[in-house]
């Protein structure tokens, strides 16, 4: 059957099965991680992947952006971390004299907070 004549449903498995496999090529051992994020891309949630340090939660993170082909940035959470940090903030051009946005890391597809819990509420 030509890619044309699958029914959408075939298509986003075939997508799924398709970054399922990139991402488990090279992500040894979370296959039960990657198939959860699918699932929460697919239904446009949140993941909150938990564990020690090591278990390769932000390399897994990192290929599955990949593997979709989208943009991914990580923020490691301080105690000192500022707003301007994460959103971005407004910068003054001397030259046409008004402010533009720089953006931050927010503005991406894929983040990964990491350690959000050392962030000051």
């Amino acid at each position: 059957m030509t890619e044309e004549a699958k029914l959408p449903g075939e298509r986003l498995m075939a997508a799924a099965e398709a970054v399922r496999d990139a991402v488990n090529d090279a992500v040894v051992g979370q296959r039960e991680a990657v198939d959860a994020l699918l699932a929460t891309y697919m239904a446009g949630g949140h993941a909150l992947l938990e564990g020690v340090p090591g278990l390769g939660k932000t390399l897994l993170a990192r290929c599955f952006a990949s593997a979709l082909g989208v943009d991914f940035h990580r923020i490691q959470f301080t105690p000192d971390l500022m707003a301007g940090d994460v959103v971005g903030t407004n910068v003054f051009d001397p030259s046409s004299g008004t402010f533009h946005l720089v953006k931050g890391p927010v503005f991406t597809q894929i983040l990964m907070a990491d350690e959000i819990n050392r962030t000051p509420p």
